[in-house]
């Protein structure tokens, strides 16, 4: 059960990774964006939208590594502390 659950919260923060790249290419919801909300447009690419306008805009792509690294970091510290408990 616990192993299920590991590999379905791993599924989601991919699927999360994903979104805010500038990879995702799906159309999924309208442009109104996810549930009417603005920032989760249908495009994706969130982390240049967010950079939109500032000095960091050109590197959005290394901020997404630089972001996507130190998330998925943590999340394989989290995973192993909760592996140790069985």
């Amino acid at each position: 059960m616990r192993r299920g659950l590991l590999l379905l919260a791993v599924a989601l923060l991919a699927m999360a990774l994903f979104y805010i790249s500038p990879l995702w290419t799906f159309r999924i919801w309208g442009d109104q964006g996810l549930f009417g909300i603005r920032i989760l447009r249908a495009q994706g690419d969130l982390v240049a939208f967010l950079l939109r306008g500032t000095p960091l805009a050109p590197y959005a792509l290394l901020v997404w590594v630089a972001g996507s690294f130190l998330i998925l970091t943590g999340a394989q510290w989290v995973f192993n502390r909760l592996a140790l408990e069985e």
